[in-house]
């Protein structure tokens, strides 16, 4: 999994890669992009770190 993370314009953009549909854990939704947890980023608001924390799916 890549993910790209910038501030711009006091905008946060993500880009992240699409990913194999697959089964959620409650089997309701396909999973097509997920940090899988949170992750610390390189991009700082006030000092401090952003941390992000991403699911993107589909309805089954």
């Amino acid at each position: 999994m890549a993910m790209k993370v910038e501030l711009k314009d006091n905008k946060l953009f993500i880009e992240i890669d699409l990913e194999k549909p697959t089964k959620s854990s409650s089997g309701k939704t396909l999973v097509v992009a997920s940090t899988h947890g949170n992750i610390v980023t390189n991009v700082e608001v006030e000092g401090k770190p952003v941390t992000i924390g991403l699911n993107a799916y589909i309805k089954r």
